[in-house]
């Protein structure tokens, strides 16, 4: 079985919400970025959820995690996840910051039942030990949620096709800035994505530190280059010396259509596991058990 543990749901309002951030004329912005992209136009949210399963079932897939990828946009998730609750698992893009922080939470955990808090801080501009942070935490804890926390370089794909810029201060996404946090939270469990994105170092301290961390495996990693020689393989090797099968949860990064759920990401960590030897019941966990533990199928409302 492979569940997803990292998926973007791109959705109308996305793309309403980045429109606004663009200097057109265009009004139809909803339609025109799509086609500006190259992609395919979403549709509605049920309509996107459908293909999501889709491409799923074409690649054999269980289930995948899929966050709203902009805050102001939970409630197309929430859509998606009740259309189809057995297979798709909520997250979203949080500000902790942000002046409506504390509504907003709400209204994705308690109205929206999403089950995951995505944390950008070097997009949104707050340290990994502020007090939002702590919020943010309580406010899971209360729910049931995870957190994923992103550390490391940050680029945004689809803004960079559209010549948006992306500031961020890649200084205030360090994993270790989050022991605190985490350790203060030990029944909230934490998932930094893309083994802390340029940050393994710093990531595997505090994943060693603070039981509850997990890293996810998706994307490229293209980050490795910034560590000459440093291969995936290796990152792997290092990752389950220090955590374990139990905290690597496999994921894509996958995104848009028409590419749909990106077959390439899973065939080349599937063959680094088979290298280094990983035996069948630790492929199954980072493969699949482990997200069906942070995330319990049958249980889309807590």
């Amino acid at each position: 079985m492979i569940n997803d543990v990292h998926c973007h749901f791109f959705s109308t309002r996305f793309f309403e919400i980045l429109g606004g951030q663009l200097s057109t004329a265009e009004d139809d912005t909803f339609t025109t970025l799509p086609e500006r992209l190259r992609w395919d136009a979403p549709g509605s949210p049920e309509e996107l959820a459908d293909r999501w399963v889709q491409t799923l079932d074409a690649n054999e897939v269980g289930r995948a995690a899929v966050m709203a990828s902009l805050p102001g946009d939970e409630a197309s998730v929430g859509t998606a996840v009740r259309r189809h609750p057995g297979r798709l698992v909520g997250m979203t893009m949080f500000n902790p910051v942000a002046p409506d922080a504390d509504v907003r939470i709400r209204t994705a955990l308690e109205d929206e039942r999403l089950r995951c808090v995505c944390l950008f801080p070097a997009l949104h501009g707050y340290p990994l030990d502020d007090e939002a942070v702590d919020r943010v935490f309580a406010a899971a804890a209360t729910a049931g949620a995870v957190v994923f926390v992103h550390c490391g370089v940050l680029t945004v794909g689809v803004r960079k096709k559209l010549g948006l810029p992306t500031p961020v201060d890649v200084r205030l996404g360090d994993p270790l800035a989050l022991i605190g946090t985490a350790t203060r939270n030990p029944e909230v469990p934490v998932i930094i994505p893309h083994f802390g994105g340029g940050q393994l170092r710093s990531t595997l301290m505090a994943a060693d530190l603070c039981g509850n961390i997990h890293v996810d495996t998706s994307s490229s990693n293209g980050w490795i280059r910034y560590t000459p020689g440093l291969t995936l393989e290796a990152v792997f090797a290092a990752a389950l010396e220090t955590l374990g099968p139990e905290r690597i949860v496999f994921g894509t990064d996958s995104s848009f259509f028409p590419r749909g759920w990106q077959l390439t990401v899973y065939e080349r960590q599937r063959t680094i596991l088979e290298t280094l030897g990983v035996e069948t019941a630790a492929e199954e966990a980072i493969m699949a058990g482990n997200f069906e533990r942070l995330f319990p199928a049958g249980t889309p409302d807590r």
